[in-house]
C-alpha cells in the first residue's frame, strides 16, 4: 500500500491567509498535513487541534535598518534553515503557501530540497512576496483574475480563494432576531477597526428607527464596545459563526481583506466596504474595487466617510428591499463555488 502524500502547509498570521488553507486542508483528507506558522499569531489557536503545527522565528522585514533588522536576518536564516529540516525529516512531499512573510522561507526550502511549492495568492495586488518568488514556484493559484497582470513572467490560475467548510451548508444561528428583521452586520477584519466602530455606533440609532438590527464585530482592541446600548444591537468581539453570521445578514459594513470579500459573495451579501487604510500596496482598495464593480456593494475610504454619508447609505438600502436582493444576486453571482476544490486538484498535480 502506497504511503499517503505528505504536503507542508505554510500559512500564518490573519484569517485572511489561514481559512483559505484550512479550506484547501479540508480538501485533501488523504493528505498527511505538517502546518508552518510562528508561535504567536493566529494559527497557535485555529491549527493544533486538526493538524500539528511547526513554528519558526520568521518575521516582516522593516523599512529602516536597525540592530532589529540584524535579527530578523538571522532568524530568516534560522527560518530557511528549520523549514528545509522539517521537509527531510517529515519527508514532505510539496509545499502549498497562501503567502505573507512565512511563505518566503518555506519556497526557498522547498527549492533546496527540489520538493514542489504552490503558492495561492487571494489579493488583487499580490504581496512582496509573490513578487519576487512566484517565479520560483511550480504553480500559482490567484484569488482575482485581474493579478495576472502583476506577475507577467508568471503562468497564473484563476481559482478564486476558497472559503470554509462551514459556508457549504447553512448554519445555525444562535442569536434573538426576529425572522423578517433586517440585520446589518458589522465586520472590521481580524484586528477590528476602532475609527470604523467609532462611525457606526454613532450612524446605528437611525437604522433601529427603520426597524433593523446590528450585529457588531469590534475586536478586542476598542475600549468602548460596550458604549451603545439598545435593544437591536448586538456586540461581540469576534464570532466563529462566520457562515452564519452572513448567511442571516441582509448587508454588511466591511473591511475588504480578500478572504472577507470571498465570503460576501459566497452568501450575496451586499456591502458598504471600507479598505484598511495601512494595507500595503492598498491591496484593499482593489479588493473591493471589483466588488463594487459587480454592483454588490459600494466602497468609501476612511478617511472619506462620515457618520451622515454612511447613515444615510445604509438607510437608502433598508427602504429599497428590491435593491438589495439585486445587489444580492450580483454578488452571488462573482462566487466561485468550487474554489477549494480547484485548488486542491492543483495541489494533487504537483504533488
Amino acid at each position: 500500500m502506497a504511503s499517503p502524500t505528505r504536503l507542508l502547509i505554510a500559512a500564518s498570521g490573519t484569517g485572511g491567509h489561514l481559512f483559505p488553507a484550512i479550506a484547501l486542508a479540508q480538501q485533501l483528507p488523504d493528505y498527511e498535513i505538517e502546518w508552518l506558522g510562528t508561535d504567536n499569531r493566529m494559527e497557535t489557536s485555529l491549527v493544533p487541534h486538526e493538524y500539528p503545527l511547526n513554528t519558526i522565528p520568521v518575521e516582516g522585514f522593516q523599512q529602516k535598518f536597525s540592530f532589529k533588522t540584524l535579527k530578523i536576518i538571522a532568524d530568516f536564516i534560522s527560518s530557511i534553515w528549520q523549514t528545509h529540516q522539517l521537509i527531510k525529516e517529515h519527508q514532505i512531499d510539496a509545499v502549498f503557501t497562501t503567502g505573507g512573510y512565512i511563505a518566503a522561507p518555506a519556497i526557498l526550502a522547498a527549492r533546496l530540497q527540489k520538493k514542489p511549492a504552490i503558492i495561492h495568492e487571494s489579493n488583487y495586488i499580490p504581496g512582496k512576496v509573490t513578487k519576487f518568488l512566484s517565479r520560483w514556484c511550480d504553480a500559482v493559484a490567484i484569488g482575482f483574475a485581474g493579478t495576472s497582470q502583476y506577475l507577467p513572467q508568471t503562468e497564473t490560475v484563476h481559482v478564486s480563494t476558497p472559503v470554509r467548510s462551514q459556508f457549504l451548508a447553512p448554519q445555525p444561528l444562535e442569536l434573538d432576531l426576529p425572522d423578517n428583521a433586517p440585520m446589518i452586520l458589522i465586520i472590521g477584519g481580524s484586528q477590528g477597526a476602532v475609527a470604523v466602530n467609532k462611525l457606526i455606533r454613532e450612524a446605528a440609532p437611525a437604522w433601529f428607527d427603520l426597524g433593523a438590527y446590528v450585529v457588531h464585530l469590534t475586536g478586542k482592541n476598542d475600549p468602548d464596545a460596550d458604549s451603545l446600548k439598545h435593544p437591536n444591537y448586538i456586540s461581540l468581539p469576534f464570532s466563529d459563526n462566520m457562515a452564519g453570521l452572513l448567511q442571516r445578514a441582509n448587508l454588511s459594513i466591511s473591511r475588504a481583506g480578500a478572504g472577507t470579500i470571498t465570503e460576501l459573495a459566497f452568501t450575496g451579501t451586499p456591502a458598504v466596504l471600507i479598505p484598511y487604510p495601512y494595507a500595503a500596496e492598498d491591496h484593499q482598495t482593489y479588493n473591493a474595487q471589483e466588488y463594487k464593480d459587480a454592483g454588490a456593494g459600494v466602497v468609501y475610504q476612511q478617511s472619506e466617510l462620515t457618520v451622515a454619508i454612511l447613515r444615510e447609505q445604509v438607510a437608502q438600502w433598508l427602504r429599497s428591499p428590491e435593491q438589495l436582493k439585486t445587489m444580492a444576486d450580483r454578488a452571488q453571482a462573482l462566487a466561485i463555488t468550487d474554489s477549494a476544490e480547484r485548488l486542491a486538484s492543483l495541489v494533487r498535480n504537483f504533488s
